[in-house]
């Protein structure tokens, strides 16, 4: 049994209690942080993922596994084309960051690659801030391989590691994005390549941090360099991805993020996520923390099909997607839905409500007209 939170404790150690005594924290990341501020009302995910919860440990001990990520093949395909991309000191790369985003400028014939090398995140974050400052100055290209930038999140850091950072001759910074999915003739699956962007709008954010603690502000540029094989090879081709909606969105919904200290102290005393606790105590912990489930969280978020389950024994229409849910007003489960259609409850000067009876009707009108037609098919 975990020991009981004592209120007043600094938000490290209430994190750990929450995690388990024995647990470590998993690291948030870009995707998940994306996900995290594509859907800012769920307390359940803000909590667990600030306090660095392993979900997909804890949605197999609930009984309701994941069942996405990348597969081993898919990862090491991955890998593998980014070390082409960044072969010879990023020379390929250097080449299509100045082709697609900065032809004016000098080509980059040499760039400095600073070794960001230090002990734990919050070194390798200020080692990431010192090596961004000093290229900046230098009116030369660099090129920071797998940077570590900081983002304060529900109160909770988030250390994020982006791909790569180029530092532009003006001082200027550029965010590279390198997926392993195709580019078929110029063009990508608009599905992965939103994705991508939503998840770059993250690293423009934190970059954008980095920028204003600086004695001349850098320029972060908004435009970010998606790399990808070309067609059905594995050469590298790149475009410009202008990610000014999504960080405008992604800051605005984690600013609307309630703190994850609110959320803590808001949990009954003794609350443990430790995936190795009985699967009833864990239903509770999991339970105590409100969720805001839709269809979409079945792509993002490894606890979807356990809060699916408990959405659909609620009868809640969220579980039918968030359009509907808009459309329904303050009619929040199936059962108020049916009873409103059926004239039993609700509003009649709603518009919802009145929009419900009127589509009964219809239904109830084509109904026995197909009845009264089958009847009489009968008789001859």
């Amino acid at each position: 049994m975990p020991p009981p939170r004592t209120p007043g404790t600094a938000l490290g150690p209430r994190l750990a209690e929450l995690r388990g005594p024995e647990v470590q924290p998993k690291a948030l990341d870009a995707r998940a942080l994306a996900a995290l501020a594509a859907n800012p009302g769920c307390r359940r995910r803000a909590l667990l993922d600030g306090a660095g919860v392993n979900k997909t440990a804890l949605a197999s001990a609930l009984g309701s596994p994941s069942a996405f990520g990348m597969s081993q093949f898919a990862f090491m395909r991955g890998n593998a084309f980014e070390a082409r991309v960044k072969a010879d000191g990023g020379a390929e790369l250097l080449r299509l960051v100045h082709e697609k985003l900065d032809p004016s400028a000098e080509p980059p014939a040499e760039a400095a690659t600073p070794d960001l090398a230090a002990i734990g995140p919050q070194g390798r974050a200020a080692r990431t801030a010192l090596a961004l400052r000093e290229a900046s100055g230098s009116g030369g290209w660099a090129l920071l391989d797998h940077p570590m930038l900081v983002l304060d999140v529900a109160g909770s850091p988030a250390f994020l590691e982006p791909d790569a950072v180029v530092v532009h001759p003006d001082g200027s910074w550029t965010v590279v994005e390198i997926k392993s999915f195709p580019m078929l003739d110029g063009a990508a699956d608009p599905a992965k390549v939103g994705a991508a962007a939503r998840q770059s709008a993250v690293y423009v954010l934190a970059l954008e941090e980095v920028a204003s603690r600086l004695e001349t502000p850098a320029e972060v540029r908004h435009r970010v360099l998606l790399v990808c094989p070309k067609d059905f090879t594995n050469l590298p081709t790149a475009a410009a991805v202008d990610v000014r909606k999504q960080r405008a969105v992604t800051r605005r919904q984690l600013a609307r993020l309630t703190r994850v200290e609110e959320i803590a102290d808001s949990l009954p005393e003794g609350t443990c996520f430790a995936p190795d606790l009985p699967r009833e105590q864990l239903t509770a912990a999991v339970e105590a923390l409100p969720a805001a489930y839709a269809p979409e969280c079945l792509a993002a978020c490894e606890l979807a099909f356990h809060c699916r389950s408990r959405s659909r024994e609620e009868g809640a229409v969220t579980s039918l997607g968030r359009s509907l849910r808009a459309e329904l007003g303050g009619l929040t489960t199936a059962e108020d839905v049916l009873a409103a259609a059926h004239g039993t409850a609700g509003d009649p000067e709603d518009p919802t409500v009145a929009a419900l009876r009127r589509a009964a009707d219809l239904r109830a009108e084509a109904l026995g007209a197909a009845a009264a037609r089958g009847e009489g098919a009968r008789c001859h």
